[in-house]
């Protein structure tokens, strides 16, 4: 079986970024990556400002997509690129901890996409946002290709999952936030 340290494919992409790389875009790719403690925030709390339900499985899903993230790398344990002494040459910025099989990032962040597809320039910021993100996963020496790949296409079926029950699921956290704190949720919610 092919490793992802010796997939071609993996190789190729560090082979590019090892081309691209400077010290200006290894700070940058470095706090961006970090920028999601700002982004998913700001979009609950401008779901929850336009009175958007579905702030409710936006939440919901971002955990779901992170856990199943979680598991799958306790599961397969494939060390970081940034650990393989072969891929020594690589562009490593910082060398996380973990696993690296699916990225986090790319399997958490992508699906959310989804709740934006009615707010047009919103959608627009968000996916080059998360393209940046994507890329530098790689750029970091955080992750390999592959990585990224699988957690796009993992993320969007499970994404698309919980899209497809966000009625049920709105309606039933709405009512339970709308209860217990109905000075934060008025009744809008529960419409």
């Amino acid at each position: 079986m092919l490793s992802a340290a010796s997939n071609p494919i993996n190789i190729e992409a560090f082979k590019l970024v090892l081309a691209m790389a400077n010290p200006t875009l290894n700070v940058v790719m470095r706090y961006w990556a970090e920028s999601f403690f700002v982004v998913l925030p700001l979009l609950v709390l401008y779901f929850y400002l336009r009175k958007d339900k579905n702030v409710f499985s936006f939440v919901v899903a971002g955990v779901v997509l992170f856990l199943i993230s979680d598991t799958i790398k306790m599961i397969t344990k494939e060390p970081r690129p940034c650990e393989v002494s072969s891929l020594s040459w690589i562009n490593v910025v910082a060398c996380e901890g973990g696993y690296s099989f699916p990225s986090n990032h790319a399997m958490t962040l992508t699906g959310l996409a989804i709740f934006t597809k009615n707010y047009k320039y919103l959608r627009v910021l968000y996916v080059a946002w998360l393209l940046v993100i994507l890329f530098g996963r790689v750029y970091t020496g955080a992750h390999y290709l592959t990585d990224v790949i699988a957690g796009v296409a993992l993320s969007i079926v499970v994404a698309w999952i919980i899209y497809s029950k966000r009625r049920q699921i709105n309606g039933f956290l709405a009512k339970i936030a709308c209860r217990i704190l109905p000075p934060l949720f008025p009744k809008e919610f529960m419409a």
